[in-house]
Order: C-alpha cells, then sequence, then structure tokens
C-alpha cells in the first residue's frame, strides 16, 4: 500500500513533500545513517535500540544535529498514530548537514519484504564478496559496495552476500549478520568488526537465556565446514538458516532449529506487551 504522509524533523507532511534536493551533496556522498524499524500486527518492534544505534551511527561519521533520542521516538509513534500501519517497515533517515541546524531527520512507512518461507526449512543460498567497511559500527547511506554485492547476490538467486575481510574472514553480511552453530554454541565475528545488529543482540539474548553458548571469534571462510550449521539475522531475516555459501553447503542442525523457534516466539511474546 502507498502510505501518504511522512515525518520531516518531527512534523507529519503528505509524503509530495518528501523530497531532496538534487543539490544536496551531504545526501549525494553519503553523509546520513538510517535505521529500519518493523512493525507487525500494529507493534513496533526495539524502537529505543534502533534509535540508539541509529544517534551512535551518526556520532561516529560526525554528524552534527538537535534531535534527541526522545525527539525522534515521539515522531515515530505519532506518524504511526497518523497511518495506523498493521504492517510495515518504518525507515529512519538523519541526514547531515553543514552544520548542526541543516541536518534533517525523515521517517516513513514503505512495505515490507517478506523471504520465502520455505528457506526457514531448507536454509538460504549466500555468496561471499571481498570488502571491508571504513565504519563497521555505523548504519550509514555510504552503502555502494555492500549494495553491489547484493545486486550480485540477487543476480545469481543468492539470498545475500556475506562479506569477507582481506584475511578471508567472514565478518557480516551486506544486511545481515553472520553466525556459525555447533552444539550448543553459537559464534559470532569479533563485535569490533561488524554492525551491531538489533537482532542480532535479541538473538545472543535469547540464546543465552536457554543454555546456548555465545562465542566471539575469528571466522575463516576455509573453517566453515567444521561448524554444524551456519545462519544470518536481521530485522526482515530474523534467523535465516544457510544452505549453502558458495558451493559449500550446510546441514541446518536441529539445535538451530529449535533456536529459530524461540525466538520466533520471544518476538511472539514481545508483540503481545502492552
Amino acid at each position: 500500500m502507498a502510505y501518504e504522509f511522512f515525518s520531516l524533523n518531527g512534523e507529519i507532511l503528505p509524503v509530495e513533500l518528501a523530497k531532496i534536493e538534487l543539490s544536496n551533496i551531504e545526501y549525494a556522498y553519503g553523509f546520513g545513517v538510517y535505521e529500519n524499524v518493523r512493525v507487525s500486527k500494529g507493534r513496533i518492534f526495539f524502537l529505543k535500540e534502533h534509535i540508539q544505534r541509529l544517534l551512535s551511527s551518526a556520532e561516529i561519521i560526525g554528524i552534527e544535529h538537535g534531535f534527541s533520542s526522545s525527539l525522534v521516538e515521539n515522531s515515530v509513534e505519532k506518524l504511526l498514530e497518523k497511518l495506523k500501519p498493521e504492517t510495515c517497515n518504518v525507515k529512519i533517515l538523519l541526514i547531515g548537514g553543514k552544520d548542526k541546524g541543516s541536518a534533517n531527520l525523515y521517517i516513513m512507512c514503505l512495505n515490507p519484504l517478506f523471504p520465502d518461507r520455505k528457506l526457514y526449512k531448507t536454509g538460504a543460498y549466500c555468496i561471499t564478496e571481498n570488502y571491508e567497511r571504513p565504519f563497521p559500527h555505523a548504519k550509514s547511506l555510504n552503502m555502494l559496495p555492500s549494495y553491489l554485492a547484493y545486486k550480485k547476490a540477487k543476480q545469481v538467486g543468492a539470498y545475500d552476500a556475506l562479506l569477507v575481510n582481506r584475511e578471508n574472514k567472514v565478518a557480516e553480511g551486506t544486511r545481515t549478520n553472520f553466525f556459525a552453530i555447533k552444539d550448543k554454541t553459537i559464534y559470532s565475528p569479533p563485535e569490533s568488526e561488524i554492525l551491531l545488529g538489533v537482532t542480532r543482540d535479541k538473538v545472543i539474548k535469547v540464546a543465552k537465556q536457554n543454555s546456548y553458548q555465545v562465542v566471539e571469534k575469528d571466522l575463516p571462510l576455509s573453517e566453515l565446514p567444521k561448524y554444524d550449521g551456519t545462519f544470518i539475522t536481521s530485522t526482515g531475516s530474523k534467523i535465516m538458516p544457510i544452505k549453502t555459501i558458495d558451493n559449500l553447503d550446510f546441514e541446518i542442525p536441529d539445535e538451530l532449529y529449535k533456536l529459530i523457534g524461540l525466538f520466533n516466539k520471544f518476538l511472539d511474546d514481545y508483540a503481545k506487551k502492552k
């Protein structure tokens, strides 16, 4: 569906006014940060955590602005109250300017793209691409290499591209976090080298609450066959098991299916909270 309104710096406006000037060099050069927040059955998920990461990302790349976390939160809630979407993705864009007063905060509702449900049983296909993001903790608009890697993945029928560093270690996907699993231990690349995904954080929380161990370590591409399986996480994917990485096939272990079930229950319980 098409949404008729968006929010600009806290003011709700007709979507026809959602424009960025072609001369806006900050936007053209990717001097901005963003978040995608899930709304399902009228319930928004983990808004505070997404806002915290938005503002942290802005600080990392040096965006000066006057938007507090409470202003961003209130702006999102006002837009959702106006539009009353049942299911959508809320996109928050904070675009920097030449100074603090010229930064802009855009908030809009977009139609979500849902993964094919059968992939949660069969597993997804991913390819690998060599790339290291310059500011791994910042979710910035400077996404060209990731965009090209994701485009290549789509061209060959893959779900995502996994980014591999110069030491041939898997860091993350273009829009997902990456894990390996063996027995009841899940392994994550070092947090210093990846975007700290909100869904990733919640998956780790659920895993620890259910007697899974979580270990940070390097995950060289050549060593992945020693694990029972691999998976990715994101707002849209939740927990997506991986069947194939390039030409390397994986089983989907029972412990991963159990973790998927536990996490889905966690999301269902969260949706029922007032």
